[in-house]
């Protein structure tokens, strides 16, 4: 396991990023909305830095089983109605952009009055659909990212910092 990004490069950016969304929303209302169960690190130390009147909710989806992507499945469901309000989505990873393409989806079926999309870490080279990533903390690189949420097999969640599985650390790539 090597480190990609230590806990105060994560710091310094999620305040970056924090900062952006506050300027576009000043004092509007929004609802967070993470994606379980990666975000979770994520959101807390974002919205620890935001300054409008948040509303707070989880959207629960799964769809890897060891470091390969698998059907997408919902584990829970939203607890307030985002109908006519600003929604702000906010994901661990975006990969090949399936995941958050049918998250946003279901959310535009619920007449928000707007949904942008926040996410930390964003792979460039195996994005496929066409979803616009308002704010992105990091690109990173084809590799398999575990730490500050992003697990393997339920493992690594814990990690404060950002770091890069490979063959040596026993993941098994066709799982």
């Amino acid at each position: 396991m090597r480190e990609l990004y230590d806990r105060n490069v994560i710091s310094k950016r999620v305040y970056e990023l924090a900062t952006k969304i506050n300027k576009k929303y000043g004092d509007e209302s929004l609802v967070v909305i993470g994606i379980l169960n990666g975000s979770f690190m994520f959101i807390a130390d974002l919205v620890r830095f935001l300054r409008m009147p948040i509303e707070l909710d989880f959207f629960g989806v799964k769809s890897y089983k060891g470091t390969k992507s698998s059907n997408i499945h919902f584990t829970k469901e939203l607890d307030i109605d985002i109908k006519d309000k600003h929604v702000l989505i906010v994901e661990d990873i975006v990969d090949s952009g399936m995941t958050t393409f049918v998250v946003c989806e279901m959310l535009k079926s619920r007449e928000p009055k707007s949904l942008r999309l926040c996410t930390l870490l964003f792979k460039a080279v195996n994005f496929k659909k066409a979803v616009h990533m308002d704010w992105i903390g990091f690109a990173v690189p084809d590799e398999f990212i575990v730490g500050y949420g992003l697990d393997y097999n339920g493992l690594y969640r814990d990690l404060p910092d950002i770091h890069v599985l490979d063959e040596s650390d026993g993941i098994q790539r066709n799982v």
